[in-house]
């Protein structure tokens, strides 16, 4: 009998092993309405569906605790599931918290994660309802699901975009990826000289984009205020033309995005040109923003144009146009996704 050849997971990457596990499961509930493939479950519950997302964070993968606050960080685990739930227009109710943890943790450590976690309850208006806590040989891990409800009819998926329909962004880009490069340089400075101490101060908004991601609800309700519902929408935690890939593939379309619309902090432009890197490509390619992306029909363009914290950035087309990136210079070129990778 012939040995299987062996695959590795990085040749599929996230995503490849994601749709070849789901491949082999069927809903066999009449209530599951949506299971794998978008930032959360949907479920049928009535007059609403329920909406259930989880994410874990392990240390050395996610975090560097050399860096990381655990208050910090505990709010950062609820915030990125939270940020699931505003990606389908839903509202987060509920959340459980589970970590492994090794005997290098104190007590007053666990209570300085939790505290990040109570902060984050707080501004997100959810509960704490349960989770687990197991020892841990390999660093700390987080996991938290992510309870919410959304009306049936004011559901978003990432698959509702259609031809023509405006492409927006919340805030702006890139933020948090060159944070992580000012703490990874500091952190550098400290292990050659102990003695130094790191200087943050000029960087203190794009630390903080890295260290305490936030979950635009804020733009979920005044959307609603709007009285515009998006056709499609993600939430970037892998990077902008990595999410854009996403809407396109379930939509079924192409999309132009375009440079000089791109929302870049003064702060990530000025640093990212002080570590010889593109601003552009950080604000393409920079993980962790975990800013709103959506499209929009275009009847609903002069309800937000005006907005301080939306960007316009681009607009659906047919996919046989391809996904497109149009520089200043009015250039068309294909559109490079370099996110984070998984695996």
């Amino acid at each position: 009998m012939a040995e299987e050849k062996r695959t590795e997971i990085n040749d599929l990457g996230e995503f490849g092993l994601i749709k070849r596990i789901s491949e082999k499961f069927t809903n066999q509930n009449p209530s599951t309405v949506f299971g794998i493939g978008d930032d959360a479950a949907v479920m049928d519950c009535g007059d609403e569906y329920k909406l259930v997302s989880t994410d874990m964070l392990l240390e050395g993968v996610h975090f560097d605790l050399s860096y990381a606050p655990l208050t910090h960080l505990g709010f950062k685990a609820v915030a990125v599931n939270v940020s699931d739930i505003a990606a389908m227009n839903g509202i987060p109710e509920q959340i459980t918290v589970s970590i492994g943890i090794s005997n290098r943790f104190s007590l007053q450590a666990v209570e300085a994660l939790y505290e990040g976690v109570k902060f984050a309850c707080e501004a997100y208006k959810v509960d704490l309802v349960g989770g687990d806590t197991t020892s841990s040989q390999a660093g700390l891990v987080i996991s938290v699901t992510a309870v919410g409800r959304v009306a049936k009819d004011k559901i978003t998926y990432r698959n509702g975009a259609s031809n023509s329909d405006i492409l927006c962004v919340t805030g702006d880009l890139g933020g948090a990826f060159i944070g992580l490069q000012v703490l990874e340089r500091e952190k550098q400075v400290f292990l050659e000289n102990p003695g130094m101490q790191p200087e943050l101060e000029k960087y203190d908004y794009l630390v903080k984009r890295q260290l305490k991601a936030d979950a635009r609800m804020d733009i979920v309700h005044e959307l609603a205020d709007f009285d515009v519902k998006p056709t499609a929408m993600i939430d970037i935690s892998d990077g902008l033309a990595s999410e854009s890939f996403h809407l396109c593939e379930q939509s079924r379309l192409g999309v132009a995005i375009y440079e000089d619309k791109l929302p870049i902090a003064k702060a990530t432009y000025d640093t990212a040109v002080e570590f010889n890197i593109d601003p552009i490509t950080c604000a393409l390619n920079g993980g962790e923003d975990y800013e709103l992306l959506f499209t929009i029909k275009q009847d609903d363009f002069e309800k937000i144009k005006n907005h301080p914290d939306i960007a316009t950035i681009g607009y659906m087309h047919e996919e046989t146009k391809g996904r497109k990136f149009i520089t200043k210079n009015e250039n068309m070129i294909d559109l490079k996704a370099q996110g984070w990778k998984h695996f």
